[in-house]
């Protein structure tokens, strides 16, 4: 049986989900994490042979002496990290041990923003010109480089947090007000275009799982509108046309960076030309639901399925994808307590056929601070073998269904 340490198999909460998933292909997992024992969700504790209390795992330094301490010598078969922060401290543990896996560059490569574009960009791919910068001074500088609309961003950042975009030389003194507390971040060419996905899952850099979505609206405009419903569009075929070349630069991207086993997720943009430009691609799982709206799309188990790439080297063969699905996130009008949702039920008898969940806050519920949380309120998955039926459906989940709180 192999043995195999999971670092933070508690948090973000789908991580488990994928401590299930290697639980279920046969690994003996021992997480690492800042959950106190007795705080452990019991679909992570059921799924654990051991568990390593540590204070806090934004503290790599003492992580990593103490998982020392705690294995006392033993050495695991693998060393697994999805949750972004902790994927460099997987890295650096891997190299410590001796184990297979990413190694520290490769991460890097995929962590720092500047360094990723290089590389992306040398290996002939189409990426935003974007400068490095740590001080007010430099972004300054930088500005006159790239010009406006440009958007900030912190180098080590994900899910658009502190990002901003910035139209003149007012917006962007605020943007730098406002990031003050960032250390490094970069000013990049804006792309005007199209924000779509693409998402693998590969064994040994081969890619064996492959998806296709697509943000309605782009993420910066969903994070600073409180109204929107935004969406989230997974496409039932990447082969499409419209797709092939943000495929193609997905697939190139993998190869440059040097993807080993695991799942990524790249951000590109479609211009109206049709040209795919690059954004960003991460060595972890996207957030905000998308694993469980490709499980849907595909009636598969893609944690199951990282799985057994990790512990078995393959995944088992999967049929082509049944579904085109997408999921609507919710955000009440008003603050306080959830007090009424309206449309829900319509929508509900209208299209049960086609609904894949639904999940939004019950009345007395405390409304959740939107700008913290792309999740927000709640959410509903709609799927229809047909992407345009499907789309439909969504913006009539977007436009109809209203949760209002006081």
């Amino acid at each position: 049986m192999m043995d195999v340490v999971f670092l933070s198999p508690s948090y973000p909460p789908e991580m488990q989900q994928f401590t299930r998933g290697l639980a279920e292909v046969g690994a003996r997992v021992h997480g690492v994490g800042d959950t106190p024992v007795h705080e452990l969700p019991p679909s992570a504790r059921r799924s654990l042979a051991s568990y390593l209390h540590v204070p806090a795992m934004g503290d790599p330094v003492d992580v990593r002496r103490r998982i020392h301490a705690w294995l006392g010598g033993r050495r695991p078969d693998r060393l697994e990290a999805l949750w972004e922060p902790v994927a460099l401290l997987a890295a650096q543990l891997r190299e410590d041990l001796g184990l297979r896996g990413m190694s520290v560059d490769t991460v890097r490569g995929f962590r720092d923003k500047p360094l990723m574009r290089e590389r992306v960009q040398a290996a002939g791919l189409r990426v935003p010109r974007t400068v490095r910068v740590r001080t007010v001074a430099e972004a300054r500088d930088a500005i006159r480089v790239v010009g406006y609309p440009a958007i900030l961003k912190p180098v080590d950042g994900a899910g658009g947090a502190d990002t901003h975009r910035v139209d003149d030389e007012e917006g962007f003194e605020g943007a730098l007000a406002s990031m003050a507390h960032v250390p490094e971040a970069t000013v990049e060419e804006f792309i005007d275009g199209d924000e779509f996905t693409y998402e693998t899952l590969c064994v040994d850099g081969r890619i064996v799982y492959e998806s296709v979505c697509r943000y309605e609206p782009g993420v910066l405009v969903a994070r600073r509108n409180e109204w929107i419903s935004p969406i989230i569009h997974a496409f039932r075929s990447v082969e499409l046309p419209e797709l092939r070349g943000g495929v193609e630069l997905g697939r190139a991207a993998v190869a440059a960076l040097g993807m080993g086993t695991g799942v990524s997720h790249m951000e590109w943009f479609r211009k109206p030309d049709g040209t795919a430009i690059f954004g960003e691609i991460a060595c972890r799982p996207p957030g905000a639901n998308m694993v469980d709206l490709m499980n849907y799309a595909d009636d598969q188990d893609l944690y199951r399925d990282w799985a057994a790439a990790v512990v078995h080297g393959r995944v088992p063969a999967r049929p082509p994808r049944p579904w085109s699905a997408a999921i609507v996130f919710k955000r009440a009008e008003g603050r306080g307590r959830i007090q009424r949702v309206d449309g829900l039920d319509t929508f509900v008898e209208r299209h049960r056929a086609n609904l894949a969940r639904v999940d939004v806050l019950p009345i007395g519920a405390p409304r959740r601070d939107w700008t913290q949380t792309f999740l927000s309120d709640g959410n509903l998955v709609v799927r229809h073998p047909d992407d345009a039926d499907t789309l439909a459906l969504a913006r009539e989940a977007a436009a109809t269904i209203k949760l209002f709180a006081s």
